[in-house]
């Protein structure tokens, strides 16, 4: 892992420049109730701050629903919101789905339902392209066995996009990763150079799409692409207050 700090303050001198950041376990501590999660308040004040800057775009970037990610981050225009790992990218945050996507969407849900119904600490979250199969409140083996189900049925159907995460499965009909929403968001602002944050598998798509002269950290442990890595949320809350005094100053 590289120097941090250095690497900050060369992109901070970058004509136009993107932010994009996952939610929780980025700017958000992980919480076992995911809709109590909420920024650092420190971190949501940087991003305020960020956004106001000239050529600056700041995204989040969630494997949440876009209105879920609204109602926790708090966030709206000018902060670009993404969700379901870059299947609402519209500013509507509709899923671009077909009659026939959508049909297998609806069977989808419906099978989720009768396979996981009943089972303790295991949840549900409907999307507008997929799915989730949250286990991360069920006991370990209710979780281990809920997943290895869905794993090996749903998972296996043809047209279905199934993205592991921390205590988490994500099913979608629609094919899109953040890796690919990065590169459609970079394209649309024209940006010279990238900083993304993530941590967690489903952020390995982004990490990997990265440029020279881009900047990814890795929040927390585990294997990675990206450059660099710092241990919690508070740090990166350090990371956007550099990067805000540094840009603004030109330095």
């Amino acid at each position: 892992m590289t120097d941090l700090h250095g690497a900050v303050q060369a992109l901070a001198r970058v004509p136009r420049l993107i932010v994009a950041l996952d939610f929780d376990g980025v700017l958000a501590p992980i919480v076992s109730v995911p809709s109590d999660a909420r920024p650092l308040p420190e971190s949501a004040a940087a991003i305020e701050e960020l956004v106001a800057l000239p050529d600056t775009t700041v995204a989040l970037l969630s494997g949440r629903g876009r209105a879920d990610l609204a109602a926790v981050s708090g966030f709206g225009s000018p902060v670009r919101l993404i969700g379901s790992h870059g299947s609402e990218f519209d500013d509507d945050g509709s899923a671009l789905l077909d009659e026939e996507q959508r049909a297998r969407l609806d069977h989808l849900a419906a099978e989720l339902r009768e396979l996981v119904g009943g089972q303790p600490g295991v949840t549900l979250e409907a999307k507008p392209a997929g799915v989730a199969v949250h286990v991360r409140n069920a006991p370990p083996e209710v979780g281990t066995r809920v997943l290895d189900a869905v794993r090996a049925g749903p998972a296996t159907w043809d047209g279905i996009e199934a993205t592991p995460g921390k205590a988490v499965l994500d099913l979608s009909v629609a094919r899109m990763d953040k890796g690919a929403a990065l590169d459609l968001l970079r394209e649309r602002e024209a940006a010279d150079a990238v900083l993304f944050a993530g941590d967690d598998v489903t952020d390995e798509t982004a990490f990997a799409r990265l440029r020279p002269g881009d900047v990814g950290v890795k929040v927390g442990p585990g294997d990675t692409a990206a450059q660099h890595r710092v241990d919690a949320p508070p740090d990166i809350t350090t990371l956007l207050q550099q990067l805000v005094e540094a840009r603004r100053s030109g330095s």
